[in-house]
C-alpha cells in the first residue's frame, strides 16, 4: 500500500530535508520517495502544519504485565503508546514477578519485528527491585534487555550501587537509577514547602532527590560506567548534572509534564496530580526548561504510570503515585514548545533515547525504513473514555480538551493513521 504525506515540515537532524517542507511517499514499510512531487498514492494524508518526524521512543513506560495487568497490559499498553505517536517504548520492571529472568526479557520483546509499537525491556538491577541483591545481568542483556534499572524505585544501597556500575562496563551497559532517598521520603505525599504546610500533608524535600544525586555522582567517579538519572524534578538537581557533565559520562531526563505543573495544582487533593517525584514550585519548573533548552536535560519521557480507579479514588495519602501519560504526551510536548524550541523537543524523543540504548536510529530519507511520527500541533482533542486506549484514566486531563494530536505512526510495514 502507497501512503503519501503531503507537506509536512520534517524535523529530522539526521535527515537532508530537516526543517524541510515535502512530500513523503512510504511504500511497503519503506521510504519510497520524499520531494516536491505529487506522487501518486493509494492514500493521501494532507499534513500542512504538521511535523513529521521519526518515530517517538518512550523511555521507561510502566506496564503492570506480567502481574499487575489490571492496571496496564502490552495490548493496551500498545494501543496507547500508537495513539500517543511513539513506536518505541522501553518498559520498566516493576511486575510481578520482576523482569529478572531470561523468560520475562523474551516475554516483553517477542514479537517486535511485526509490532506497530516496539517494546524493548528494561531489565532489573536487583532481585524483586529491593535493592538488595544483584540479578544476573549479563544473562539479561544477551536475552535482550536496553539497560538495567530498578525502574519506579531507586538504587538505595551504596555498595550495591556501585557493584552494578563496575558490573556493567563489562558489557558497556548503562545503569539507569530513580535518584530518591526514601527515609527522606517516607510517608511523603507531595513536595515539602508551604503548599504541604498548608494542605497539612506529609512532604517529599528537594534534597530527597539532590542528596541521591550527589551520591550517584561521587560513585560514578570512583567506578566509572554510563549513569542515567531518570524522572527529574528539582531545580538544584539540573545544576549539578550540567557541572557532572563536563567530567563524566552522566545523562538525565524529564517526564515531560513535571515543568507543566506544580505543587499549588494539589490545593484540592486532587490525586491525578499525586506523582513521585512530586510536582514542584515554579523555579524548579523554571529552572527544568533551562535544561531542556541548555541541552542539560538528554531525554524526555512520558513518565506513564496508569493505575486503576481503586488505587486513585482515595483519601490522598492512601492514593498510588502516578499519571497515565502516553495519550497526552504530544500535547504536553505543544505547552513545551512555547518555551523551547520543536527541533529541541523532537531530538529528545527521537534520536537521543535510542542513543543511549544503543538502538538503530530511523532517520527520513529514501529508502529508509518507514518509523515515523505524524504530528499535528494544532488539532484540538478531547481526552475521555472514547479516545483513551489505556487500562487507566488517572490524568489531569482526562476528560478535557487538549491541543496537539498524533495524526499517524509508521513502524515495520504496520501504521495506525487517525480518522
Amino acid at each position: 500500500m502507497k501512503i503519501l504525506i503531503q507537506n509536512a515540515e520534517i524535523l529530522d537532524p539526521q535527515s537532508p530535508y530537516h526543517q524541510k517542507q515535502k512530500n513523503v511517499l512510504i511504500n511497503n514499510g519503506r521510504i519510497a520517495e520524499i520531494g516536491d512531487k505529487n506522487y501518486s498514492a493509494d492514500k493521501v494524508i494532507r499534513a500542512e502544519g504538521m511535523l513529521l518526524s521519526p518515530g517517538w521512543f518512550d523511555l521507561g513506560t510502566f506496564v503492570g504485565d506480567p502481574g499487575l495487568e489490571h492496571k496496564e497490559d502490552l495490548d493496551s499498553v500498545s494501543k496507547a503508546a500508537a495513539a500517543g505517536g511513539f513506536t518505541e517504548i522501553a518498559v520498566l520492571p516493576n511486575t510481578t514477578p520482576s523482569v529478572q529472568t531470561k523468560n520475562e526479557v523474551s516475554y516483553i520483546t517477542r514479537g517486535n519485528d511485526t509490532r506497530l509499537v516496539e517494546i524493548h525491556a528494561l531489565a532489573a538491577v536487583t532481585r524483586n527491585n529491593k535493592g538488595e541483591e544483584l540479578t544476573e545481568m549479563i544473562d539479561l542483556q544477551e536475552a535482550g534487555a536496553v539497560a538495567f534499572t530498578d525502574g519506579l524505585k531507586p538504587i538505595w544501597h551504596t555498595d550495591i550501587f556501585l557493584k552494578a556500575l563496575q558490573y556493567l562496563q563489562k558489557f558497556n551497559g548503562l545503569l539507569i537509577d530513580h535518584p530518591e532517598d526514601i527515609w527522606l521520603n517516607m510517608f511523603g505525599q507531595m513536595h515539602e514547602g508551604v503548599n504541604s504546610t498548608m494542605l497539612g500533608l506529609k512532604g517529599m524535600p528537594r534534597i530527597a532527590e539532590d542528596i541521591m544525586i550527589g551520591r550517584n555522582l561521587e560513585l560514578l567517579g570512583y567506578a566509572g560506567g554510563r549513569l542515567h538519572m531518570a524522572r527529574l524534578s528539582s531545580g538544584k538537581a539540573i545544576d549539578v548534572i550540567r557541572s557532572a557533565k563536563k567530567k563524566w559520562n552522566v545523562t538525565c531526563d524529564i517526564a515531560v509534564y513535571q515543568p507543566l505543573l506544580d505543587d499549588t495544582m494539589l490545593a484540592d487533593f486532587d490525586t491525578n496530580y499525586k506523582v513521585n517525584p512530586p510536582l514542584r514550585e515554579k523555579s524548579d519548573n523554571d529552572a527544568l526548561i533551562k535544561g531542556l533548552k541548555d541541552g542539560t536535560i538528554d531525554v524526555i519521557c512520558s513518565g506513564h504510570v496508569p493505575h486503576e480507579d481503586e488505587s486513585k479514588e482515595l483519601e490522598f495519602d492512601l492514593a498510588d503515585f502516578g499519571i497515565t501519560s502516553l495519550q497526552t504526551f504530544g500535547a504536553n510536548l505543544v505547552s513545551l514548545s512555547k518555551a523551547v524550541e520543536w527541533s529541541t523537543l523532537i531530538e529528545k524523543v527521537t534520536v537521543a533515547p535510542r542513543k543511549l540504548l544503543s538502538l538503530e536510529i530511523p532517520t527520513i530519507e529514501t529508502e529508509a525504513k518507514a518509523n515515523l511520527t505524524l504530528f499535528d500541533p494544532k488539532r484540538t482533542w478531547t481526552f475521555d473514555e472514547k479516545s483513551n486506549f489505556s487500562k487507566a484514566k488517572n490524568s489531569p486531563w482526562y476528560g478535557k480538551e487538549v491541543t496537539g494530536k498524533v495524526v499517524a505512526v509508521f513502524n515495520n510495514n504496520k501504521h495506525r493513521i487517525e480518522d
